[in-house]
């Protein structure tokens, strides 16, 4: 039990750093220029796919997570300029329409390009085994990694806002846009620069697990949910928050989904056990959520409304 449970604690760590990937880009554009954009899945299954495809034309992983991303980073850059730039101004409910409008264009338009047919990414076999943890228990070396590099990019994420000029404009956006604009920085470039740079996130978290997952149409919509869950619980705007929120949100719900039918066979019969703990297990992140706002309304790490 206790090999059981470390293993699905470093499962949902994964989950949660594919979560603050996402998320990390996308509490910026919410919490900077209060724009709702439910296309940001977009973006992380277009990682995936680009991943699949220059990978294959390459030959090379690395070279193909290289590309997917600089391809993330122009796809987003497109739609920023062709679409999201008129939207900034509307009211949230003309932006929820609009970007859910784009989601079906996107969903419809990897079809036509790729195929209804899931892709999949040959794993690099460098990276294909497993390391050994504690006795017999072993645990993917791929896995481990897209555990550090989530951890290199919060650590990336942390000094560039804390520590740069940058940052330090990003951090007054989120806290007075208007105040920013009137000191002359040059608001649409930086709402240009936030969106480029979470597309390249979602992008990169895309690219960075298709080994794992299969490559399909609508991949980006199952985890926009909980993306926006993440942002919710750590505070919008705050990328600390949104590193708490998606570890938070990956482990409880790693660790409902495999626990919880368990647990329940202590006071049920099996079969009724592991129904109930199917129906249950999704829940908890949003008991999460509830609790969590219960106690602070503006997230962990959000800044209480003036």
């Amino acid at each position: 039990m206790t090999n059981l449970f470390l293993l699905q604690l470093l499962n949902g760590a994964q989950f949660g750093i594919l979560l603050f990937l996402i998320a990390g880009g996308l509490t910026l554009i919410f919490g900077i220029m209060d724009f709702i954009n439910l296309a940001h899945g977009v973006l992380y299954m277009i990682g995936a796919y680009l991943m699949a495809t220059f990978s294959l034309l390459t030959g090379s992983f690395g070279l193909g997570l290289v590309l997917a991303m600089a391809g993330s980073l122009a796809v987003g850059l497109a739609l920023e300029f062709l679409v999201f730039r008129r939207l900034y101004d509307r009211s949230h409910l003309d932006q929820v329409l609009a970007t859910f409008g784009l989601v079906l264009v996107a969903n419809e338009s990897v079809k036509l390009i790729w195929g209804a047919s899931p892709l999949t990414v040959a794993m690099p076999e460098l990276l294909a085994g497993s390391v050994p943890l504690i006795g017999p228990l072993q645990y993917p070396v791929y896995r481990l990694l897209i555990i550090a590099a989530g951890l290199l990019t919060a650590l990336g994420l942390y000094l560039v806002i804390n520590r740069t000029r940058i940052g330090m404009l990003l951090r007054a956006g989120a806290s007075n846009r208007a105040m920013v604009s009137a000191l002359g920085v040059n608001v649409s470039r930086m709402f240009t620069l936030v969106f480029a740079f979470g597309a390249m996130l979602a992008g990169f978290a895309g690219a960075i697990i298709a080994p794992i997952l299969s490559v399909d149409t609508g991949m980006g919509e199952s985890v926009l949910i909980l993306t926006f869950v993440v942002i919710v619980i750590g505070g919008i705007g705050s990328i600390r928050g949104a590193f708490v929120a998606a570890l938070l949100v990956g482990v409880v719900d790693t660790l409902g989904r495999t626990f919880g039918p368990i647990l329940l066979r202590l006071v049920m019969d099996p079969a009724a056990a592991s129904q109930a703990g199917r129906t249950l297990a999704p829940m908890l992140v949003y008991i999460l959520m509830a609790v969590i706002l219960f106690a602070r309304p503006a997230g962990l790490f959000g800044r209480k409304p003036q």
